[in-house]
């Protein structure tokens, strides 16, 4: 079986504007194998903590551009530096939540009861919704949440998971991409993320907004608590690219505009086909 995405990107108002596509994930689902854009040339920048590559498009006029992935189902592994830790204000655990998350790994019978409390714990934090201010704005590090329910999305909740497993001395790392809810046919609204750990050999993945959204904190290891499908597009917080004058971003996870040495959120229309290959002739 293949996956094709398919994005409509509009247009940005400033000429000088410039795409920053990234270019597709490995993960033990998908393959990345192909990346098509309409509508503009394009040139190759990478990030110089990961490894991880985007195109930068230039438009070659005003109308939308179009841009097409292509993966094939069944893949490889997760990259390995998805799992190497990165100190920077997206992934540092303030002291507090240090603390917290080394006593909570100690309280459990092993490594892996360990991280299924973590991940209990960071669900325990957060009422899952899109809060115009994070929980970390302002931050240089990741705050303890001590009580109550924090209003977080996907890319909260597993902000504060990340640091907490690697504050506990877990390897964990983050993807961000498209889920494609069964319900919607092949479209979706926005992005994704979800959190993937090793430990002794066994690769697990977690997303705990999904069970969040389902009415549950009873959190468990798996992809698409929620039915539908999901694609990797780009891994890690705190990225550079010193070509494009962008330094310790959150994340490139989907296309954006790049003005003036910034990031701007572009618009666009999400979609997802399946089919099978086609045969050699």
């Amino acid at each position: 079986m293949q996956i094709r995405v398919s994005l409509s990107v509009q247009p940005h108002d400033d000429p000088s504007a410039r795409l920053v596509v990234p270019a597709g994930l490995p993960t033990p689902h998908q393959m990345p194998i192909a990346l098509d854009i309409e509508g503009g040339s394009m040139t190759l920048s990478g990030e110089v903590t990961t490894g991880q590559t985007v195109a930068v498009v230039t438009p070659s006029g005003s109308g939308p551009l179009t841009v097409r992935y292509d993966f094939s189902e069944g893949g490889t592994a997760y990259p390995e530096a998805l799992f190497t830790p990165r100190r920077n204000r997206f992934t540092r655990a303030a002291e507090e939540l240090v603390e917290d998350a080394v006593r909570i790994a100690r309280e459990a019978s092993d490594g892996h009861a360990a991280i299924q409390a973590l991940v209990m714990a960071a669900a325990e934090k957060f009422r899952y919704a899109h809060p115009q201010v994070r929980f970390n704005d302002g931050c240089d590090e990741v705050p303890y949440l001590s009580c109550g329910l924090t209003e977080g999305s996907c890319v909260d909740i597993n902000t504060y998971l990340i640091a907490s497993l690697r504050a506990a001395g877990f390897e964990a790392g983050y993807v961000y991409g498209y889920f494609f809810p069964e319900e919607k046919g092949g479209v979706c609204d926005d992005g994704h993320c979800w959190v993937v750990t090793r430990h002794d050999g066994m690769i697990r993945e977690w997303d705990i907004a999904h069970h969040l959204k389902l009415g549950t904190r009873e959190i468990r290891p798996g992809l698409n608590p929620k039915p539908g499908h999901r694609v990797g597009f780009s891994h890690s917080m705190g990225l550079s690219f010193p070509t494009l004058g962008l330094r310790e971003i959150k994340l490139i996870g989907e296309p954006a505009w790049v003005v003036s040495g910034k990031l701007e959120r572009a618009q666009l229309s999400i979609r997802c086909e399946r089919s099978a290959p086609a045969e050699a002739a």
